[in-house]
């Protein structure tokens, strides 16, 4: 696979002079990456998208004149652009309105600005790199090797030959860049009840997840709730705490601090193997819009016990990195777009 090298236009929004500067010479040190402009509120972020071409928007989320969130809206009303939100843990409510809104995805910024982590740079450096590979033109050398055996009339491929088993006992959903807005959506779908227990692990700092979900909890009739160290599984959806791996044992949910795994904490692996060695053939998990290939372990060990999976399809994804990989390894019953998913989801759990 060869990408199509071009120079991808940023706009860079922020009132801070400081955090411009910041923010513009790490963009710099990036190949293939133009700060086209910078402006000072969401004002004249507006009018900079009005005069030139912008193929990325990082923004502030808390700005005089305009804020984040009321540009975002302004922004999503006549482009696709994407827009990627710098927020701190002090406006987290606002961030996850933004998500909902059409944000791609979300940055906190760092802590100490005199002293920023390698880490911090790395995670900012991928979530641009998400958002390029989904907005740039791509040449293949070949052919995806995503086979379809045979059309569901539910827009979408079955891709394996696997069965649903009748009798689902749980449902682990993992999401990364994109998540939040496409949770919001399968959330709004479900019943007034569920049968089974719904576990998500969602890329997502520390702190932000409680927010997000009290955002989903207020979006559904089934209780939601940020999971906890020892909690008993009962019929509800739990969301994995940011910077927690989540894992389930003898009829409880888990946490631990192991090192981050494909760059991440919590990893969608960790929760996908630990379900298929509990639940085996009676459960079914989704994978959905996110870069990299977390979650593609985790669908193997479920199609080896026997369990039913489910992938977004490249259309309704906001970056096709997590499904491509498990389709690409055949590790995917069913390709399926969101609004589908959804639907699916509302039959297996209702």
């Amino acid at each position: 696979m060869k990408e199509l090298l071009e120079r991808m236009n940023i706009l860079v929004v922020d009132d801070s002079a400081f955090m411009r500067k910041i923010i513009v010479d790490l963009l710099n040190e990036m190949p293939g990456i133009e700060v086209a402009a910078i402006a000072r509120n969401g004002k004249q972020a507006l009018e900079t998208l009005n005069s030139q071409k912008i193929d990325l928007v990082l923004m502030d989320v808390e700005m005089p004149v305009m804020g984040g969130l009321e540009a975002l809206k302004n922004i999503k009303k006549t482009t696709d652009t994407p827009v990627i939100m710098l927020s701190s843990l002090t406006n987290k409510e606002i961030t996850i309105e933004a998500l909902e809104l059409g944000a791609a995805d979300f940055v906190e910024k760092p802590v100490n600005l005199m002293a920023i982590q390698d880490e911090w740079i790395l995670d900012f450096h991928m979530k641009i790199k998400s958002v390029r590979t989904k907005s740039k033109p791509i040449l293949r050398t070949s052919e995806s090797n995503i086979r379809t055996i045979s059309t569901d009339a539910d827009a979408g491929e079955k891709v394996t030959g696997s069965q649903l088993a009748s009798h689902v006992r749980a449902l682990v959903i993992g999401a990364s860049t994109g998540g939040p807005r496409a949770l919001l959506t399968i959330i709004r779908s479900l019943p007034v009840a569920t049968k089974v227990p719904i576990f998500i692990v969602q890329h997502m700092p520390k702190g932000f997840t409680s927010s997000f979900a009290q955002r989903m909890n207020q979006e559904t009739n089934i209780p939601v709730c940020e999971a906890e160290d020892g909690m008993t599984i009962d019929r509800k959806v739990y969301l994995c705490p940011g910077d927690y791996h989540m894992t389930l044992k003898d009829g409880k949910i888990r946490l631990n601090q192991k090192p981050k795994l494909h760059g991440t904490r919590p990893a969608v692996d960790y929760l996908f193997t630990s379900a298929a060695q509990i639940y085996r053939r009676n459960l079914v998990a989704v994978l959905l819009t996110g870069m990299g290939k977390d979650g593609t372990v985790g669908m193997h060990d479920i199609q080896e016990n026997d369990g039913y999976t489910i992938a977004q399809n490249k259309e309704t994804c906001v970056v096709f990195g997590m499904p491509r990989n498990a389709i690409e390894n055949h590790v995917v019953n069913e390709v399926l777009d969101l609004d589908s998913i959804g639907r699916k989801i509302r039959q297996i759990v209702g």
